[in-house]
């Protein structure tokens, strides 16, 4: 079987392209005439433009990003709620798409549809573009019928998602650069200005303070062990990045997360609106609650938050309520467990929990607006420390000469 690449037209006259493997030519423009697709251009998929799409996958080019995702779901809306049937709406959609593998990922979704499998089914075959949560929520509308609502719900739930991520990274964005550019002025200092006023030091062959002399002894190792330490620094890195991948260690790291300084705090909010608000999407949308759960521990990035979420779920399957199993996972504050206790009483679980998750998000948005003025003044003292203890070392030996010499 051999890989041709095709362009064609369908019966409304929209310009549709893909990829598509067959044995010939022919049998290419066959299966596209049964598609009521018109061909008009099929060329074999050639040799560079593998070895290209090898790279691009290399470099991290089949990664779909939630914006695209959220796209996806706004346009996926407007078909289902339409009345357009899946198959041609998601052709449709792939023949405007620009991302070369979300479009390969639509088109293979689109043949699986016409082979007589499910949506949800055809999508849990790219479980990298669409993830556990994201199929279970599209087998429930197929389910209930409500297709175009749930859409409309996971598109909100991922805008409300990336919209969290990217006010964290801008809030961070500042302390991350003066840290840099903190680390970088100590390398210069101690390759290029230390040395040259060692030279100096001894020439005159003074008695140099004790900070001089760790100064000297920095820079000289430095400048004469820098192989060494960047084969020490690598092999902590990749010690650690080995340790954390481990079950054992992500678990340990996720809950240090938790209680790092400053920004501890901040991380469980954010952690627990996302908690929040996917475990109400999903009893709205009719999951079980020990399904729902089971979903919810898979799509939080913290392992520690997700096995007590687990030990949540297990405890549901127990019988017991809602609030007891929050209540012993002693992650959410009085008012929470309050909400969910009313929720519980008056059947309303799944509204109380969005109250949860604005809640929780209110709370985020506070702290990355004080995140700043929180690090600013560390980030001042770590630099009067160090410019600090650089004019001491440096200074105060040559003013100590100068009166010797006076």
């Amino acid at each position: 079987m051999s890989k041709f690449k095709y362009s064609g037209r369908s019966k409304q006259g929209q310009v549709l392209t893909g990829e598509m493997e067959a044995a010939t030519v022919d049998a290419v423009a066959s299966a596209l005439i049964g598609r009521g697709i018109t061909p008009v251009k099929i060329e074999p998929f050639s040799a560079a433009s593998s070895y290209m799409r090898q790279l691009n996958s290399a470099l991290g080019g089949d990664k779909v990003g939630t914006n695209d995702l959220i796209m996806f779901c706004r346009q996926m809306y407007t078909i289902t709620k339409s009345g357009i049937p899946l198959t041609r709406g998601i052709r449709g959609l792939g023949a405007s798409i620009r991302h070369e593998h979300f479009r390969d990922v639509l088109g293979d979704v689109a043949e699986r549809l016409e082979a007589g499998v499910g949506l949800s089914q055809a999508m849990r075959h790219h479980p990298k573009v669409f993830n556990s949560l994201f199929v279970s929520m599209v087998a429930v509308g197929e389910t209930s019928g409500n297709l175009d609502e749930i859409f409309r719900q996971i598109g909100f739930y991922l805008e409300r998602d990336e919209e969290t991520r990217k006010r964290i990274k801008q809030a961070t964005r500042y302390p991350t650069f003066v840290s840099i550019a903190i680390v970088l002025a100590m390398a210069a200092v101690n390759i290029w200005v230390v040395p040259a006023f060692a030279d100096m030091f001894a020439k005159f062959d003074a008695d140099l303070p004790i900070v001089t002399r760790i100064l000297i002894f920095t820079s000289n190792a430095f400048v004469n062990y820098w192989l060494l330490m960047l084969v020490v620094v690598g092999g902590m890195v990749g010690g650690a990045y080995y340790y954390l991948n481990t079950p054992e260690g992500a678990l340990q790291w996720g809950k240090k997360r938790l209680k790092m300084p400053l920004v501890g705090e901040l991380i469980e909010r954010a952690t627990m609106a996302r908690y929040a608000r996917s475990f109400g999407l999903m009893l709205r949308a009719g999951v079980p609650v020990n399904q729902a759960l089971a979903l919810c521990a898979a799509a939080i990035d913290n392992p520690y938050i997700a096995a007590k979420i687990q030990q949540i779920r297990q405890s549901i399957e127990r019988g017991e309520s809602l609030l007891r199993t929050h209540l012993q996972a002693e992650m959410f504050t009085p008012l929470v467990l309050q909400m969910i206790a009313v929720g519980e009483e008056s059947g309303q679980v799944e509204a109380l929990l969005t109250e949860v998750a604005e809640f929780y998000e209110r709370e985020v948005d506070y702290d990355l607006k004080t995140l700043t003025d929180r690090i600013e003044p560390i980030l001042i003292i770590v630099m009067a420390a160090f410019v600090a203890l650089l004019a001491v070392g440096i200074f105060l030996p040559m003013w100590s000469m100068y009166e010797v010499q006076a």
